[in-house]
């Protein structure tokens, strides 16, 4: 019986040892979760028949450390909650915090199994299609111009200013305005002009805005601005509408709101200069922001929602099945997942240029490496005991 006993306890640490060594290999794998061999004692009824191991389960829960990476698509999830949700081309589901993505050649965003990175995908007017989850692609075309059609802008006009000393305004003549102000705006074909604003103050909390577009004046677009005594702007209330045309593309309409501007005694500033409308542009890059959103970049500067990644989080995640010790399937324990955008409820944001390192503690594994090697000589030492012992017994014999 104590030979098979000791048996027993040495197939049981070769698991062990197994488990470990794993654990070790994998201490540089991104998003691995290492790995321990559960003992359980055999009896029948209260004879002792040794020890058996009941499982490999993975520290699923325990997450790594993350590091830095030098790759936009390399990801990381920011939290202890979370898993990125990719599927095969079987559409079989499978769950990771291994954050290795890139670009197919269909611009698909796919991790280095070849797996599908899941979420909202966008329709063709830009806009999220939330509630609908499928693979997220990225557009490899060009972006056409935009003409500008808005323009936000905030400033504070000097509470202490004079009336200009020169009377009727012109722009060729400083003294004829108080301050003024230059945005960039585009037409369709995405060619840039100059929208210059002019102030000047006619009475007080009273003031007077003359609009030219390439130095050229815009017909009947002047503005009054008028303040409270509190300095807070009373009046245009909403947006003024310029009307501008453009030889060789369409006409320009934009709605420029001076919403915050305010008159106190202090210098002219511009806290928002802010206008739609950009020239064309070829991709160049691709962007995910913290809330998972996925975007392309273009030379020109602008950024096209591309769709927003979704994580699952589970009641019991330690439940999940192994596939291959970085991805994992649901099971009856886990329970089902529940998906969400990444930093909402108690998810994880997400962190572009980061990994998640495997979450093996070498120094843990290394004592666990020794004990294990003693115990197995301890067993070996029952089985040679043993056969000491039967050896004496057949020479008395």
């Amino acid at each position: 019986m104590s030979f098979s006993i000791a048996t027993s306890g040495l197939n049981a640490i070769t698991e062990q040892l197994n488990a470990i060594s794993n654990n070790i290999a994998n201490s540089g794998t991104v998003g691995f979760k290492s790995g321990r061999a559960e003992f359980s004692a055999l009896y029948a009824e209260s004879q002792p028949l040794g020890v058996g191991v009941s499982g490999i389960t993975q520290s699923i829960s325990k997450r790594g450390s993350i590091t830095s990476a030098d790759r936009a698509l390399d990801l990381a999830i920011n939290g202890a909650n979370g898993f990125f949700v990719v599927r095969d081309s079987a559409g079989t589901t499978a769950y990771t915090r291994a954050g290795y993505f890139d670009t197919d050649s269909s611009g698909n965003l796919v991790n280095n199994l070849g797996m599908y990175l899941q979420g909202y995908p966008v329709n063709a007017n830009g806009e999220l299609q939330v509630g609908t989850i499928g693979n997220l692609t990225i557009s490899s075309g060009s972006i056409p111009a935009k003409a500008s059609d808005s323009l936000d802008f905030t400033a504070n006009l000097d509470a202490r200013a004079k009336k200009p000393e020169t009377s009727p305004f012109t722009p060729k003549d400083s003294t004829s305005y108080n301050n003024s102000y230059t945005t960039q705006i585009y037409d369709s074909l995405g060619r840039e002009h100059s929208l210059n604003q002019y102030f000047v103050k006619t009475d007080e909390n009273s003031w007077e805005v003359h609009y030219y577009l390439d130095d050229a004046e815009i017909p009947g677009s002047s503005q009054t601005i008028e303040f409270t005594e509190q300095g807070v702007l009373k009046s245009p209330t909403g947006a003024t509408e310029l009307q501008m045309p453009v030889s060789g593309a369409a006409d320009l309409t934009i709605d420029l709101s001076y919403n915050g501007t305010s008159q106190y005694g202090s210098d002219f500033s511009v806290s928002k200069n802010k206008s739609s409308g950009y020239a064309s542009g070829e991709r160049t890059g691709q962007a995910i922001d913290e809330d998972g959103s996925v975007y392309a970049t273009f030379s020109n500067g602008e950024r096209m929602l591309q769709g927003q990644l979704v994580l699952a989080s589970f009641a019991n995640p330690n439940g999940l099945a192994s596939q291959d010790g970085t991805t994992w399937a649901q099971t009856a324990s886990s329970g089902a997942p529940l998906t969400g955008t990444p930093g909402s409820g108690l998810l994880g944001s997400v962190k572009s240029g980061a990994l998640e390192s495997s979450n093996v503690d070498l120094t843990s594994e290394l004592v666990g490496l020794m004990t294990a090697q003693r115990n197995y000589q301890a067993n070996t030492k029952v089985i040679s005991t043993n056969d000491n012992m039967m050896s004496a017994l057949f020479q008395a014999v």
